[in-house]
């Protein structure tokens, strides 16, 4: 039954910056039901939203506003509505910009447009030229073909076909417009598993319900995971239900399509940012409508329309990148878990380093922890050392330790490949002047700016301003007195071709090209176009190069030196994921950790292998300390136009917290990056046990706190990931 005859009033969510739907009347004739998408005047502009329900409120007829249009689509799905008010009740950000994550493709809203086609429809012309012969030989099998196609194939200009119409030869007709992507086929490839494999296939199907579930697939480096999780989608695409794996980084997607149609006989649908208006148009309604049953995506594919959804797939789920910090700041993990319980579907995380918080689930029984301890095949894990730096650091002025350098050699003497990791990107992320000490910096923020010698520029990386490297000291006018202060990959690269002159060096990183122009480098690299590969983290995951034998890491502390809660989990994750890179073949491998701190438990589980040690204490410093998962976090940060002002809000702030014996609370401080894009910064952070509502707490504490005003702002993030 439509919400229509309950009464001639609804409640619509529109898709803007709102808390709360608004209430319209519904025009006469006109039918729709909870999950509309419709059409509403907002102020002065029409503005896209969903029906909501009844209205809370009543209201005089005369005092609303008509619903101006509803769109010919399925409604959205009552899990995806329930989940937007999950999400906005949970993290506390606007119920209308949760709904608009839903709503991210207006164009797919409208039917989609038939493709103009030609076929034979009479006698040849009177007058035939060759050209108009070469169309109508193509169409002599009285087989439709596209304009584009038709024009393409035959070498004509489209004035040829339109006097083959006017001459009665041909006629124009619509065809509806293909898929996005054709359906899978599930039994098109099954991959020949090993026995290890089908022992965790085997465990997830074992938990598989037929309803929610979540299993933990803990497999160390190389181990098979994709082909396994692979046999669970296709056992979901055989019950007639949707799929959807999500990616990290885009920059996987491409290859990951690859391997998905080589398992399914086609690919799977893509979603991103990287995509064209019009394909996420056809994607969005192929997914709503359910025509499109797999799709392949970043975080965003979360908030799909899905009609059947059935599975989750979240590969590399510890990874930080599936953390939302713009606008509604969600964690990706947390969501495709909250998703699926509300659509009763099934999530496979899976990684070779699971976040802390997914582990210790795993461990309480929540989730099924299937574990794959061997790698693929003849394949085995990387010799790890540690260099201590104190005792055998490289000569000054480089950055590659002796040792390390000598093992490239013999790497590439045998003709593998190597690679050097330094994550951090540009040439160094630090320029002064030798002759009076002035540091550049960025007028916006309270960072430097990093050297991108590659292009000549200083950049920030935080709000991305940038200038033309300076030739003389900005301050002093001293010539030939600025120096480069710390290595970024640009810098190792430096160092590479004077070291190696012989090698066949590549560079990669997020700023170094157009995704297309990255995924065309590792291509190359798999081919073995180059033999010692220069990269930041966009190198260290979903990658597999048969012939790369040996990972340097050049600075293995870099993670550890911010005061971040999570800084071990996070560095014990990137060294694990990229020197598992090396040995992924038959060939052995070997992975080399610069480091000052060779005794610090990251280091010491690495060098040992010892992947349950760290576990296993990361979770007892957690739990001593009432962190995650153990604990709850939020922090609120304070942003404004000048320091003094947004410092005394945040003390005001502070002081209107709501007294509770669960909640401590810390600040105000300023941040550790102090101003972002001119607006200066304070955090203050509030903590609790596990079971206590600590969003509610911080929903409540701002609701009785005075308002910002002026330039101030609030953000909240509930369960942080970033401390900066």
């Amino acid at each position: 039954m439509s919400l229509s005859s309950l009464g001639p009033i609804v409640s619509v969510m529109v898709a803007v910056a709102v808390d709360k739907p608004y209430s319209y009347r519904v025009p006469e004739g006109m039918e729709v039901t909870r999950g509309s998408i419709v059409v509403v005047p907002l102020g002065p502009r029409p503005t896209l939203g969903v029906v909501w329900g009844a209205p809370e409120d009543n209201f005089a007829h005369n005092r609303l506003k008509d619903i101006a249009h509803v769109f010919e689509v399925p409604p959205l799905s009552e899990e995806l509505l329930q989940l937007v008010d999950w999400v906005a009740r949970y993290t506390l950000a606007q119920p209308g910009m949760v709904l608009r994550g839903a709503l991210r493709s207006r164009e797919g809203l409208d039917p989609p447009r038939p493709i103009l086609a030609y076929r034979r429809a009479g006698p040849d012309p009177e007058r035939l030229t060759d050209a108009r012969k070469r169309v109508l030989d193509l169409l002599e099998d009285d087989m439709p073909w596209a304009k584009a196609a038709l024009v393409g194939a035959s070498g004509v200009s489209p004035s040829v076909i339109e006097g083959l119409v006017k001459a009665g030869t041909l006629e124009q007709i619509e065809l509806p417009p293909p898929p996005p992507v054709m359906p899978p086929e599930p039994d098109f490839a099954p991959a020949a598993l090993s026995a290890d494999q089908q022992r965790a296939l085997d465990d997830i199907r074992a938990h598989d319900t037929g309803g929610f579930s979540v299993a933990l697939l803990d497999g160390i480096t190389g181990s098979g995971k994709t082909e396994v999780f692979f046999e669970s989608v296709a056992d979901c695409l055989r019950a007639g239900r949707q799929v959807a794996i999500i990616l990290p980084e885009i920059a996987l997607t491409h290859t990951f399509l690859d391997r998905f149609e080589k398992r399914f006989g086609q690919r799977a649908a893509e979603w991103h940012s990287d995509m064209t208006p019009m394909q996420r148009a056809r994607v969005w309604r192929g997914v709503l409508t359910g025509a499109v049953r797999a799709v392949i995506g970043a975080r965003s594919a979360l908030f799909l329309p899905f009609r059947d959804l059935g599975l989750f797939v979240l590969d590399e789920e510890h990874d930080g990148a599936f953390k939302q910090a713009d606008r509604v700041n969600y964690h990706g993990r947390d969501m495709a878990v909250v998703r699926a319980s509300l659509a009763g579907a099934r999530v496979i995380l899976s990684s070779a380093t699971p976040s802390v918080e997914s582990r210790n689930n795993a461990n309480q029984g929540r989730y099924a922890h299937v574990k794959l301890e061997s790698r693929f095949a003849e394949a085995t894990l990387p010799d790890i050392t540690a260099i201590d730096m104190r005792e055998e650091g490289p000569e000054k002025g480089q950055w590659i330790a002796p040792r390390l350098a000598r093992a490239v050699f013999d790497a590439l003497d045998r003709g593998e490949q190597a690679l050097l990791f330094l994550n951090r990107r540009g040439y160094a992320p630090l320029t002064l002047c030798r002759a009076c000490g002035h540091q550049y910096q960025c007028p916006d923020c309270s960072t430097w700016l990093v050297e991108h010698r590659f292009r000549g520029v200083l950049m920030c990386h935080h709000c991305g301003h940038e200038e033309r490297a300076p030739e003389v000291c900005g301050s002093c006018g001293a010539a030939d007195s600025l120096v480069a202060v710390g290595p970024g990959i640009e810098r190792i690269a430096e160092e590479v071709a004077e070291r190696f002159p012989g090698a066949r060096p590549v560079v990669l990183s997020s700023d170094m090209g157009s995704m297309t122009q990255i995924r065309e480098r590792f291509a190359e690299i798999a081919r073995g176009d180059y033999n010692l590969i220069i990269g930041t983290q966009l190198v260290a995951k979903g990658h597999h190069f048969e012939k790369l034998s040996l990972v340097g890491v050049i600075d293995a502390d870099l993670g550890l030196a911010h005061g971040d809660p999570r800084a071990a989990e996070k560095t014990f994750q990137i060294l694990t994921q990229v020197t598992g890179r090396a040995g992924r073949a038959s060939r052995s491998g070997k992975a080399f950790l610069q480091t000052y701190h060779p005794e610090h438990p990251v280091m010491q589980t690495m060098v040992k292998g010892d992947r349950e040690a760290f576990y296993a204490h990361e979770l007892k410093v957690r739990e001593q300390g009432g962190l995650p998962p153990f604990g709850r976090l939020a922090a609120l940060i304070v942003s404004g136009a000048d320091h003094d002002e947004t410092f005394g809000y945040a003390r005001a702030l502070m002081a209107a917290a709501p007294l509770s014996e669960k909640v401590r609370r810390f600040g105000p401080a300023d941040a550790p990056v102090a101003m972002v894009r001119g607006r200066y910064r304070v955090r203050i952070l509030a903590q609790s046990p596990k079971e206590f509502d600590l969003s509610g707490y911080v929903r409540f504490w701002l609701e009785n706190a005075d308002p910002a005003r002026g330039s101030l702002r609030v953000q909240v993030d509930i369960d942080p990931m970033s401390f900066y």
